[in-house]
């Protein structure tokens, strides 16, 4: 397993980082820990977790994955060996995690960190991140979060200066080491930078957002925001929620499929988003490769990617994941999927 460093930082994490968020829902405590255990075994050291987590976000649920990470840590006594990220809720009408609306205040932000150390057993996190920002920005499956361009300001609506010195102070108390960003925009990413600069906060480490073959925004400008300010993508959703598995494809829906399951693939299903899908599917297969492969192993191979966030719910689907980091990925793979690229766009921003 190659290792990277994580923008400036003195973190040097695996190129593929296990995602978490089916833990507590979908999967077991002990369906995790095996999972944590062959990903281990396989030279990961990175692991990503969020206090919203397990998905769907229920009440009864909310924190689930944290506590089976921190089960798992102390079972095996293995802090020292594991880069641990965990992320904060931004602004959210949801009212279980504050008793109220939850949003990227400090006193919101200090009563997260501390319920997630708890839950995860440990007096610290390596990397602490913003899982969506306190705005009403663009993103995900809908043209605005507010369904509208522009989009509406929230009247009481946290300074991304309040934010970073409230993580400032995260950091200065041991709590983390370092911060990142998820799901944000180019000039959110770079206001970040900018109060960093004037001594608000610390730096951003890293960004956390959508990539994969059929969501490509990220190089449109974020990809130079990104190099210029050593600031590391960690790539989530590589195989589309599953869609870039194959076992959607002509309209299929197996049991046990998290779309089977929960109806939540809407990103995933947007005009075009099928037809392109299937043609990405259909190019692996004439390479003579699993789809799963393909499109884990294209990520995997962009330049700015610093770790690719894998997400599993059997020891198999694991398994074909890790082992997209060890296929070679040729001239001719790349030319395939830009040619199909050039005609097809981004189908699932």
């Amino acid at each position: 397993m190659q290792m990277r460093q994580l923008g400036r930082t003195d973190l040097v994490v695996s190129r593929v980082c296990l995602g978490t968020m089916t833990w507590g829902q979908q999967n077991t405590e002990a369906e995790g820990h095996a999972q944590m255990d062959r990903a281990f075994e396989r030279g990961v050291n990175f692991i990503d977790t969020a206090e919203l987590y397990s998905i769907p976000p229920k009440p009864d649920t909310q924190g689930s994955t944290e506590r089976i990470v921190g089960t798992w840590m102390r079972a095996r006594r293995n802090r020292d060996q594991v880069i641990l990220a965990t992320k904060v809720v931004g602004r959210t009408a949801s009212d279980w995690f504050r008793g109220r609306p939850a949003k990227l205040a400090r006193a919101d932000i200090f009563d997260a960190i501390d319920k997630s150390l708890l839950r995860l057993q440990t007096d610290y996190v390596d990397l602490y991140q913003l899982h969506f920002p306190d705005r009403l920005i663009p993103w995900g499956a809908n043209p605005t979060r507010a369904g509208e361009w522009p989009a509406p300001r929230a009247e009481d609506e946290t300074p991304i200066a309040e934010t970073l010195a409230a993580l400032g102070d995260l950091v200065k108390a041991g709590k983390v080491r370092h911060v990142g960003l998820s799901n944000e925009s180019s000039w959110g990413v770079m206001r970040f930078v900018f109060e960093a600069e004037r001594g608000t906060g610390p730096r951003v480490a890293t960004l956390q957002n959508a990539y994969s073959l059929v969501n490509r925004t990220f190089e449109v400008n974020l990809a130079e925001v990104c190099d210029r300010e050593d600031i590391g993508l960690l790539a989530y959703s590589p195989l589309a929620q599953g869609y870039l598995s194959g076992k959607y494809d002509h309209g299929a829906r197996p049991a046990g499929a998290r779309t089977t399951l929960f109806n939540r693939g809407q990103r995933y299903e947007t005009p075009n988003a099928a037809e392109t899908i299937l043609e990405y599917n259909e190019l692996a297969r004439s390479f003579g490769i699993e789809p799963a492969l393909l499109a884990g192993a294209f990520v995997l191979n962009r330049p700015f990617v610093a770790s690719s966030i894998i997400g599993a719910t059997t020891l198999a689907q694991l398994d074909t994941a890790l082992d997209a980091a060890n296929l070679p990925w040729t001239a001719d793979m790349q030319q395939a999927v830009d040619a199909i690229h050039q005609r097809t766009g981004n189908p699932c921003p």
